[in-house]
């Protein structure tokens, strides 16, 4: 080869490069990469395969064969034999002849015949993501023609890495924004919306006409409706590696939400492991120690409530205690939200077990058996 020809290959070269790196599609990358690689050297066939994640091709895309052959061939090669043998041993394989290699596999029925092959892998650094091939150049590949595949597969590889990179970033910022909006519907609309109900409840309780406390009533439990929807909300903006608060950390910060608009001392304790509670067995607990708070602080009068929430062997068990007025269980209206309660925990397999009496205060025991591993 003349000095005159090698410098117009260098400068085909690094014209095929600029152009294939001016693309931003991978697919358009990949395609581009072809047919550079194969007007550059004058083969007659050019094909790129590109490895999925488990190390089988996942895409394959080809030129220089017409429709009639590629419906012949049928289904795209699956990386065996000398194909195979070029991603395994991460090297570029030249041979004059294929079927003289010692990995040969042969072809499919409907395959037209190829002698000459040039074979690279495609790879960025250490890693290989496929591997680039031509085949039937008349003569035979060179030298000249393996320097410039190779440096066009280092291309092709950085572009596969490149647009698997962007892929991934993109999914960050996707469950990152999920997140983000998770937590704003977490922390301002629903504690919002919290504040609004508690409002509600406290003036519920100072009214004496039934018509009217009844009203308020409604509207608290439309309010906490609303919340349980922007919870189920929440729960399916979360992301597999879900990094939500603790279950223990939530139950704490009901406890503060609600003791702070009460002149009640509420006392939390925490026993065992709940914080690896399944995800939506977690949901249901914060509501149910939402609606036994909730009564405790608008019904008793109490002095001091207690919540202690336990897991051992047998599952969990959630206790909230006041020392209020008590009350006769056969004289509970509907209001006070046991029966909606007593509904949830039935839902969830367990049991609800209320002690009162007046003068002595209120003990609502809720057991759901069995554990619940966190699915994250």
């Amino acid at each position: 080869m003349t000095p005159a020809t090698q410098v117009e290959r260098l400068s085909n070269l690094i014209s095929a490069a600029a152009a294939v790196v001016g693309e931003v599609d991978l697919d358009r990358v990949l395609r581009r990469l072809l047919t550079e690689a194969r007007a550059a050297t004058g083969a007659r066939y050019a094909a790129l395969g590109v490895l999925g994640p488990h190390g089988v091709l996942s895409d394959f895309i080809h030129e220089g064969f017409d429709n009639e052959t590629v419906r012949r061939i049928g289904s795209f090669p699956q990386g065996r034999g000398v194909l195979g043998t070029v991603v395994r041993e991460k090297k570029t394989i030249v041979v004059d002849e294929i079927s003289t290699h010692a990995d040969s596999y042969g072809f499919p029925e409907g395959h037209p015949t190829m002698k000459a092959f040039l074979g690279v892998p495609l790879r960025a650094g250490d890693s290989v993501f496929g591997n680039l091939y031509l085949t039937e150049k008349p003569g035979g590949f060179d030298e000249s023609d393996v320097s410039l595949v190779e440096a066009l597969a280092v291309i092709g590889g950085s572009a596969v890495s490149t647009a698997r990179l962007r892929e991934r970033l993109e999914a960050i910022a996707i469950v990152e924004d999920r997140d983000r909006i998770a937590r704003d519907l977490h922390d301002t609309i629903i504690q919002d919306l919290f504040a609004i109900g508690l409002g509600l409840q406290g003036l519920s309780d100072r009214v004496t006409e039934e018509s009217i406390s009844t009203v308020l009533d409604q509207a608290v439990d439309q309010v906490h409706g609303t919340v349980e929807t922007l919870r189920k909300y929440i729960y399916q903006l979360k992301s597999a590696d879900d990094t939500r608060s603790s279950l223990s950390n939530q139950i704490g910060e009901i406890a503060d939400r609600m003791g702070s608009a009460y002149p009640t001392l509420i006392t939390l304790r925490i026993e065992g492991d709940i914080d690896t509670i399944e995800f939506r067995t977690g949901e249901e607990i914060l509501k149910l120690v939402t609606e036994a708070v909730s009564n405790a602080l608008r019904h008793s009068q109490a002095e001091e409530v207690v919540i202690q929430a336990s897991r051992d062997g047998e599952g969990f068990t959630l206790s909230v205690k006041d020392d209020g007025f008590g009350f006769e269980l056969d004289e509970v209206r509907r209001g006070m939200g046991l029966i909606n309660m007593r509904e949830r925990v039935q839902r969830l397999g367990g049991q609800l077990e209320i002690e009162s009496a007046v003068g002595d205060g209120t003990t609502v025991v809720i057991r759901l058996p069995g554990l619940w591993p966190a699915s994250r």
